[in-house]
Parts: structure tokens; C-alpha cells; sequence
């Protein structure tokens, strides 16, 4: 079965552009295009793709919309890639939250183009180590004052004259008391679910690296750390490894370094 494309951009060059190279592909048939947000929803439940290449900046409903109403539509096994002539952390971070599976800059080689698409379609998550990165400093970035706040709380508990919450404190402390890491049953829900191993799997995610790298780390195969991964997912209600990334960091399941 062929990976189908709905491609998206308002301009007609680069819709043509990236139809050519995908349909050079074996494998990869772009079945559609829209030149804006509104059109790409349509197109989706018109011709059921498997990958939808959304760029950002159009006329009308821009690319990120589009993402969030696509990725919430339960009928829809879409993913999306985002593909964007801007390298801003800004675009990258709304994407992800919007329901992307993968972030791709335009100036990316014919090459990088087709396997992303290969990536997203079989359901993995496109998110290199530099992205990870970048993730990782938006959301330290976004969380500063609340861990500015904390601090604060933590040294009026020690006067006595706290008013930080229970929660506050459970946050910064894990199981075992060690700062940083939330208790397993703190935290939103799904989060207390997770066994041991699967909270573990899920501190290595946030760090953005492979599923072979988990591997060595933790001293299994590869295929138990897919079935690990699979389960904190499912678990926690995630599409992907890279809002894994978002989640753990937003939820101070580990927190960024400074």
C-alpha cells in the first residue's frame, strides 16, 4: 500500500515542488493539495490521507489550526508534518502542542523530505536530537517563573511561613524523596499509572534519545523498550515520543538543566 500525501502550502511552486519529489518515490502517492488551513480539512476527510505536509504561515486558517482540528478529529488517522520556512522555537513548540508528529524545515534536502514522510506514516515521530533540544529550552524557558515560585516555597516551608501547596511539594519530590522528579501519584492522571520502568522509559524519552541508546541504558533489548514505550503512551494518552517530550517536561516529570 502506497503512504498518501495531502499536500499543503498556499503557494502553487512549492505545492508542484514537493508533489514532484514525493511522487518519485515508490511507495508515496501525494493524492491532494489546499493552498490553505480550511481547504487542508476538507481535503482530509474528502481523501483520507496518511500524511498531510502542513506548512505554517497561510492566508485564512493558518497551518497550526488546521493541525489541532485535524489531529482532534477522531475519524482522521492523519498525521501531520509541518514543513516551514522559519527555524523559530515559537512555531516549533505550537506545532507540537497542536498534534504534529514531525517538524521539517523547506530548505530540508528531497531526500530528508521523503523519509519523514516515511517516519510519520508508520506512526513513529519525526524529532532529532537538535529539535529535542529546542523543545527542551522552550519549555525551560516557559516554566522559569514557576520554578522561580517553587524555590520561593520551598524556602518559606523551612521558615514556617510557607504558602506553597501539597502538591507543590509532592512535585518536587519523587517516591523516593530524590528533588526533581514528581511522585508517581502526583501529577495529572495516567501519570501515577505508569509503573517504575515505564516512568523510567519515559525520563530517557524526554532526553530525545533512540530506543537503542534506551537499550543500552537500562540493559534490555530493544524490543522490550518498544513495548515499554508503546505502554507509556497508551497510558498517558499520547500520540507520540515527541509529545512524550513535551508531556514529561510540561508535567515536571524531569526537569530541564540549567
Amino acid at each position: 500500500m502506497s503512504i498518501r500525501v495531502l499536500v499543503v502550502d498556499d503557494q502553487g511552486l512549492v505545492r508542484a515542488g514537493f508533489r514532484t519529489i514525493l511522487d518519485s518515490e515508490d511507495g508515496i502517492e501525494v493524492v491532494g493539495e489546499a493552498a490553505d488551513g480550511a481547504a487542508a480539512i476538507a481535503q482530509v476527510a474528502a481523501l483520507a490521507p496518511d500524511v498531510v505536509c502542513m506548512d505554517v504561515q497561510m492566508p485564512g486558517m493558518d497551518g497550526l489550526e488546521a493541525t489541532r482540528r485535524i489531529t482532534a478529529d477522531a475519524t482522521s488517522a492523519a498525521a501531520v508534518l509541518v514543513l516551514t520556512t522559519f527555524n523559530r522555537e515559537d512555531y516549533l513548540f505550537e506545532a507540537l502542542e497542536a498534534g504534529a508528529s514531525g517538524f521539517l524545515l523547506k530548505n530540508s534536502s528531497p531526500e530528508q523530505l521523503i523519509e519523514a514522510v516515511q517516519v510519520v506514516a508508520r506512526g513513529d515521530a519525526l524529532l532529532s536530537p537538535d529539535v529535542t533540544r529546542r523543545v527542551i529550552e522552550a519549555v525551560a524557558a516557559r516554566s522559569a517563573p514557576v520554578g522561580r515560585a517553587d524555590e520561593g516555597a520551598d524556602q518559606g516551608a523551612d521558615q514556617g511561613a510557607g504558602t506553597g501547596t501539597n502538591e507543590d511539594a509532592t512535585s518536587r519530590a519523587g517516591a523516593n524523596g530524590s528533588p526533581g522528579r514528581a511522585a508517581p501519584v502526583s501529577g495529572p492522571p495516567g501519570l501515577g499509572t505508569l509503573t517504575d520502568r515505564e516512568r523510567e522509559v519515559l525520563e530517557f524519552l524526554a532526553e530525545g534519545i533512540s530506543n537503542a541508546e534506551i537499550a543500552q541504558r537500562m540493559w534490555v533489548g530493544e524490543a522490550t523498550v518498544k513495548t515499554h514505550v508503546s505502554k507509556v503512551l497508551m497510558k498517558l494518552g499520547l500520540r507520540d515520543r515527541v509529545h512524550a517530550v513535551v508531556y514529561a517536561y510540561e508535567h515536571g516529570v524531569v526537569r530541564p538543566s540549567s
